[in-house]
């Protein structure tokens, strides 16, 4: 990776440092702390949540018919999401350890915590834990896919990646075979670092 390459990454990561200070900030005017791992708000804000929480036969009421219709089409994936779930924790298990690979830790990539706000009524609770869980479950695969890549075939491919993972950057350039074959042993190596 060039100089420049690794300049621009440097400062995008620089920007996800800034853009996380800036979201604690915002929390802060929030005004709640953390007690034994769990939110807690202030007294004053709790009414306020409690006070403007739409209750649940309003909710389904005010829904558009559409809406309630496509319900069941997205709770249908949640089998094959859980299959996933299985699949690429087990294929983790049995296939990191043999390749050098450290393991991606779950808890890193799943927060559960949106059902527990007050002014959520129990399905908006519902849809949340529903999110969190797809949300933490796609990111978890994909850090098992980008390692799993960085392992095998750590190459950028021709044309621009929408959304690239992490480990992308650092990757050989498309073409460079003298690089692939210098850089490999090491962007394996890497991957027993990485937690």
């Amino acid at each position: 990776m060039n100089e420049q390459i690794k300049s621009l990454v440097k400062q995008i990561r620089d920007l996800e440092n800034q853009l996380e200070v800036e979201f604690t900030k915002q929390r802060e005017k929030l005004r709640f702390g953390l007690e034994h791992g769990r939110v807690v708000f202030e007294e004053e804000i709790l009414r306020q949540h409690k006070a403007l929480k739409i209750g649940l036969a309003r909710y389904v009421f005010q829904a558009k018919p559409l809406v309630i219709l496509t319900a069941p089409v997205i709770y249908s994936v949640f089998l094959p999401l859980v299959l996933l779930d299985m699949f690429v924790t087990i294929y983790q298990s049995i296939c990191f350890p043999v390749y050098g690979i450290s393991k991606v830790k779950r808890a890193d990539h799943f927060i559960f915590d949106r059902h527990r706000l007050a002014y959520l009524n129990g399905i908006q609770k519902l849809n949340c834990v529903y999110c969190s869980y797809a949300n933490g479950l796609i990111c978890y695969v994909r850090e098992i896919a980008g390692r799993t890549e960085q392992y095998w075939c750590p190459i950028k491919h021709s044309r621009r990646v929408i959304g690239a993972h992490a480990n992308y950057p650092q990757f050989v350039d498309y073409g460079d075979a003298e690089s692939f074959e210098k850089q490999l042993p090491k962007l394996r190596k890497d991957l027993g670092s990485k937690r």
